[in-house]
């Protein structure tokens, strides 16, 4: 392994991941969607911009009044999305429905199930098995 200061500066991180913020017509109301699908806590939440904790990073979400929902299929404009393992994800994605998510479509495979959250983000749930 190379070892010199020019080496070691590129290893070195500029940063770390702390928060992942998305934006939504309703920060209090995704906050509470998300907190019930990932089980993590909600830390603040008011009309505009809700935190959730979860073990590692934080996820964020703000009120934006002029909030554009993505579109699906979204011919690659997409610019990310949340992959989620689950145990049965059929038993996920009808959980989620129950929370407030609706189901794509179309669906562009059978091994995971593509939903979009209440302000529109696509998310994918994938089987646990095949993360570990």
């Amino acid at each position: 392994m190379n070892t010199s200061p020019d080496t070691a500066a590129q290893d070195t991180p500029v940063a770390t991941l702390a928060m992942v913020t998305l934006d939504a017509p309703d920060a209090a109301a995704l906050g509470e969607f998300w907190s019930q699908v990932l089980g993590w806590p909600v830390t603040y939440s008011d009309e505009n911009y809700a935190m959730l904790a979860g073990p590692t990073h934080a996820l964020g979400i703000g009120t934006s009044a002029d909030y554009q929902r993505p579109e699906w299929p979204d011919d690659g404009r997409k610019q990310f999305h949340f992959d989620l393992a689950a145990e049965d994800i059929e038993a996920a994605a009808a959980r989620c429905v129950e929370l407030g998510a609706t189901r794509a479509d179309p669906q562009p495979g059978d091994t995971w199930i593509v939903l979009l959250d209440p302000a529109g983000h696509p998310f994918c749930l994938t089987e646990a098995k095949n993360w570990s």
